[in-house]
């Protein structure tokens, strides 16, 4: 287990090294003083939510009236599409669409539901407007939501963007994901184990089957990135799972490259068919 500690004030070990004892008694003195900075700076600039801009009762995090519109992915699920099922009828259960065309990688975890509101504006500003700082939160709430496969992976691996698209955007929105998810978990991102080999046309408006023939050939493994690749537990790390076409395909390759394992984490994802909410 490497999570990393996400606060100043973790537990100080009794068989601390005297260096490690200056550093525990120094975050002592100075926990106070950094409680009472940022209780000084939400009184001068108070927090808002996320997607609205309205009053929060905490930084990086939505309002009351943002939170109650999302439909947040929880258990009973789906253990390999992560699709929430209505009822509880007990755990490992696949549901029919997983069954009838099961994706190529293990596992998939989603934080909430890409409806309109609060998770489509989130997704929209990280990934159109430049809204860099709305991936540390998302990060933080993947993590949470991907704990079970962040456990057994060996390495981060956004999808990647063509370097046409990417000097357009200027900054990949899933690179920034992963790395806030590191930040929690510790697992290592590798940003370069996969290519975009073909520069493919949008996904938006393209049926299940355009979307796969359109990302068909679109990845490819480096060469000199195959060793990291071999024998790893894999989680690919994207920000939204519509029709699968695009996880599938990098999937595809990294298994081909040697991957022992490759799970997918979301932050949202479009739920349709059986065994929604």
């Amino acid at each position: 287990m490497r999570w990393l500690p996400v606060s100043a004030d973790d537990p100080p070990h009794a068989a601390d090294p005297p260096a490690g004892r200056m550093r525990t008694l120094a975050r002592g003195v100075w926990r106070p003083l950094t409680v009472a900075g940022r209780a000084g700076l939400n009184l001068l600039y108070p927090p808002s939510c996320l997607a609205c801009h309205a009053a929060a009762s905490a930084p990086d995090t939505l309002c009351a009236a943002c939170w109650r519109q999302v439909r947040f992915i929880e258990r009973p699920w789906c253990e390999r599409l992560g699709t929430p099922f209505a009822r509880d009828l007990g755990p490992g259960l696949l549901s029919p669409e997983a069954m009838a065309d099961p994706p190529v990688w293990a596992r998939a975890r989603a934080v909430a539901s890409f409806d309109e509101g609060p998770v489509r504006q989130l997704v929209y500003r990280l990934k159109y407007y430049d809204r860099m700082e709305l991936a540390r939160p998302l990060g933080r709430w993947m993590a949470r939501v991907g704990v079970e496969l962040l456990e057994e992976a060996d390495l981060l691996v956004p999808i990647p963007l063509h370097r046409m698209r990417l000097a357009n955007r200027r900054f990949n929105q899933s690179m920034s994901l992963a790395r806030a998810i590191s930040q929690v978990c510790g697992v290592p991102v590798e940003a370069f184990a996969l290519e975009r080999a073909k520069r493919s046309q949008p996904q938006v408006g393209l049926s299940r089957i355009q979307r796969a023939a359109n990302v068909q050939g679109a990845f490819r493994a480096p060469e000199e990135k195959r060793r990291l690749i071999a024998g790893r537990r894999i989680v690919l790390v994207d920000d939204v799972l519509t029709s699968g076409a695009t996880s599938n395909a990098a999937a595809r390759v990294l298994l081909r490259a040697g991957a022992a394992q490759v799970d997918l984490l979301v932050f949202a994802r479009v739920i349709t068919g059986e065994g929604a909410l």
